[in-house]
């Protein structure tokens, strides 16, 4: 699962640098990011030999009949509500870091091991006027199990244009294995919060 990750302005910079952004794309506040929340999404430029990536700025969650935050690697490209959204519609979310709670709801901080930025694959929907995302979640592997048995797929800085536009390996990458990640844990006990 994944329902907060965090976006720094330190991120920003070498977001823009890595995609070939230009400077002053990702303007958004920097802090933790929730479902219902507006984030930076990026997504792919359809019709340009030179594949360019551009910035949108969309709500995360879609609407059914509550707020749908993630959708599993494993039925992403079937299940009728994301099918053709993952054909159509991929995206990358950037984050300096994501969140999760133990069943002791103790909180812990994962980064990348070099605390570079990640970039959480997800699909994006325009039904009902109202552009959403969600993010995508794969199983866990050794270095989150013990918090969480799911975890967001990340997609590597250098792969991005080809989760965007390749749908071919897009669905290999919904099968690859996730980088190890450094984990900052928080013992005391904690009720897990509401975004305000």
């Amino acid at each position: 699962m994944c329902a907060r990750y965090v976006f720094w302005d330190r991120n920003a910079i070498k977001v823009e640098a890595e995609l070939g952004l230009g400077p002053g794309s990702l303007s958004m506040p920097q802090g933790d990011v929730c479902p219902g929340m507006t984030a930076a999404v990026i997504i792919a430029q359809r019709g340009d030999s030179s594949f360019p990536l551009t910035v949108r700025y969309m709500n995360w969650g879609i609407l059914d009949k509550s707020l749908v935050i993630n959708a599993r690697a494993e039925s992403v490209a079937e299940k009728p509500m994301f099918a053709d959204s993952f054909a159509y519609r991929r995206c990358v979310m950037p984050a300096g870091a994501f969140y999760e709670w133990d069943s002791d709801r103790n909180k812990a901080t994962f980064y990348d091991m070099e605390k570079d930025p990640v970039y959480l694959a997800g699909v994006y929907t325009l039904a009902d006027n109202r552009d959403s995302f969600v993010v995508i979640t794969t199983k866990a592997n050794e270095s989150m199990i013990k918090v969480h048995d799911r975890m967001p797929l990340m997609i590597p800085a250098d792969s991005v244009k080809d989760w965007l536009y390749d749908d071919g390996v897009a669905k290999k990458m919904l099968l690859a294995r996730m980088p190890q990640l450094l984990k900052e844990q928080e013992y005391e006990q904690l009720k897990l919060p509401g975004c305000e």
